[in-house]
């Protein structure tokens, strides 16, 4: 039997909890109809100073500090739900050490969407492939740089430690750890239950991008301005950059040390992420698309899209035009 301790660190989301639990007690119920030994052996855990350490009990699972835990086979992080991801890993703190113990003690770790930004905090991801929300990516390669963030993948496993992108994707990684702990017959019965398309391996296309304005630096909001004002007509960069006080070299490196990425990637994600609103929203025909995204080439394009997406242009509008 494999003994699972999932956290309740502070301002974790309930629904990753419950999602966590749910599968698992659907796998150990499969067990139980067959009359046999139940896989996994579930006990949560908190810090001594969480606001729940004072229960024993969270639906009807044993609640213990983790300093009351000896080796567990497989810890389980959910997601957090905060607008503050600094603030809540400052909070969380405490788990790190133990994480540390639990890991040479042989434990696998498992983290689900957003809880990837614990364990990375911890240090135990630097050098490992690692993904988590799409949206979040950004955020989370600024923070931790020594990880290898992809985050285009729905799972992702690096020797004991697995993560997972975001929402829906916590599915994948469950199915994934029934498997390996169970066997495959038994995770076929939990997608089938819950629904859960088993090979969805990518999560790009579910992604916004979302421009990093808070910062102070005027001459990269000068440039961000000048992209978004003029995706459609803009020929080049250095054509978009021309009339900023400020050398090329200069621009070129605030830009990426503040955004994250170069000025020309900038682009290409503002007119990626114009072409997919008129996918969604528009039955333009795909060369009024690409015309109306700032592209002449329709290779390019295509290409372009595919690299950030994830899937053809033609694929994405099946997948999500409203009308």
């Amino acid at each position: 039997m494999t003994c699972v301790g999932i956290l309740l660190p502070h301002d974790y989301r309930l629904l990753s909890v419950a999602a966590i639990l749910d599968v698992l007690e659907a796998a150990n119920k499969i067990y139980k109809t067959d009359e046999e030994t139940i896989p996994f052996n579930i006990s949560l855990y908190q810090l001594v100073e969480s606001d729940r350490a004072i229960n024993t009990s969270f639906h009807g699972y044993p609640v213990a500090k983790i300093e009351e835990a000896n080796r567990i086979d497989l810890i389980l992080i959910p997601s957090f739900s905060t607008d503050d991801m600094q603030q809540t890993i400052g909070k969380n703190r405490a788990y790190i050490p133990w994480l540390h113990q639990q890991f040479r003690l042989g434990s696998e770790i498992a983290t689900f969407c957003t809880g990837a930004f614990l364990l990375a905090a911890s240090g135990l991801l630097n050098g490992k492939v690692a993904t988590t929300h799409v949206d979040a990516c950004p955020a989370f390669s600024t923070a931790f740089p020594d990880v290898v963030l992809r985050g285009d993948k729905t799972v992702t496993e690096d020797g004991r430690l697995f993560t997972s992108g975001g929402s829906t994707s916590s599915f994948h990684l469950l199915l994934h750890l029934v498997q390996k702990y169970c066997n495959r017959d038994v995770a076929v019965k939990i997608a089938k239950i819950f629904a859960i398309d088993m090979d969805r391996q990518n999560q790009s296309y579910f992604s916004t991008f979302q421009p990093s304005r808070d910062h102070n630096d005027n001459i990269v909001a000068m440039v961000q301005q000048k992209i978004e004002a003029n995706y459609q007509e803009a020929e080049t960069i250095e054509e978009l950059i021309k009339d900023i006080p400020s050398s090329r070299r200069n621009v070129l490196r605030r830009f990426k040390q503040i955004t994250g990425i170069p000025p020309i990637e900038y682009l290409q994600q503002i007119r990626i992420e114009a072409a997919k609103k008129l996918l969604e929203q528009t039955n333009q025909h795909m060369g009024e698309v690409i015309f109306s995204s700032g592209y002449n080439d329709p290779k390019a394009f295509r290409r372009i899209f595919r690299k950030i997406v994830g899937m053809t242009p033609t694929a994405y509008r099946e997948k999500f035009q409203s009308n």
